[in-house]
């Protein structure tokens, strides 16, 4: 017990560690429970690869937008706003829109909905859409991003905010020779030697767009989806696969239907 003649310096020494503990229990109890919405965006008029999100793959006669809306819907999220101008990508949404309280239809305008929207204005626009104090902003194309990964994503986020990161990002490790065409030499090498392995290249690592996760001020205050520190979120390569060329589509749906069928 502490001595009752202690002065209120002493206690103060006293009960701090106490107080630390206390304040500790609080933050992780606030994180631990915060609001999330997930946002999903699509748009009608892909020119590289046509109706990508829609059109059949892998036995899903709804597309990749249905095997995406199947993952999300899974997760313990407050809200996922399915964000479209596709009347294709609206009708699907509708067949389980009912089943699904928490998701949500934003019909898009087509100015924030086109190959040529500038991608600050639609970040300035997805913190209109919800309340919730977090976003996890997410693709269609990257269909092997399951709920297992959402979820881990999730609480990869809430423990890095203890550690001082505001935000997270999925990314795809690189440790392979890099040629700059300007140098005419491998741009990567970190010692003297000509051709190093692998496992001695400095590392690099690719944004694969599957996974954007920070809180709304990064939205509203720095007008972009990236805090200043982000924590790296590492995926392998199949699971960063993203569908941007036809090419990449035929590849996803061999390998879905290899794996997952």
């Amino acid at each position: 017990m502490p001595n009752e003649s202690a002065r209120p310096c002493d206690l103060c020494e006293i009960l701090a560690p106490f107080a630390v503990k206390e304040s500790i229990v609080i933050k992780q109890k606030h994180i631990k429970f915060m609001s999330i919405a997930v946002f999903l965006p699509t748009r009608k008029g892909s020119q590289r690869v046509p109706n990508k999100n829609t059109r059949p793959f892998a036995g899903f006669q709804d597309g990749l937008l249905e095997l995406k809306l199947k993952q999300l819907v899974k997760l313990k999220v407050d809200e996922i706003i399915l964000s479209t101008n596709d009347e294709v990508s609206i009708e699907i949404a509708k067949k389980i829109i009912s089943a699904h309280s928490n998701l949500k239809l934003d019909i898009r305008p087509d100015a924030l909905a086109s190959g040529t929207t500038n991608l600050s204005d639609l970040i300035a626009y997805v913190p209109t859409l919800t309340h919730c104090e977090h976003i996890l902003w997410t693709h269609v194309t990257s269909p092997f991003v399951d709920a297992a990964l959402y979820n881990l994503s999730i609480e990869k986020y809430k423990n890095s905010l203890n550690l001082g990161f505001d935000s997270l990002i999925s990314v795809t490790p690189f440790q392979n020779f890099l040629w700059s065409r300007e140098e005419n030499d491998i741009i990567n090498r970190l010692g003297e030697k000509r051709w190093p392995q692998t496992q001695d290249l400095k590392k690099y690592y690719e944004i694969n767009s599957a996974i954007f996760l920070s809180h709304r001020s990064v939205y509203e205050k720095d007008g972009d989806r990236v805090g200043k520190k982000p924590y790296l979120l590492e995926m392998g390569k199949i699971q960063s696969l993203d569908i941007d060329w036809e090419e990449d589509f035929k590849i996803a749906e061999a390998v879905y239907e290899k794996l997952y069928k």
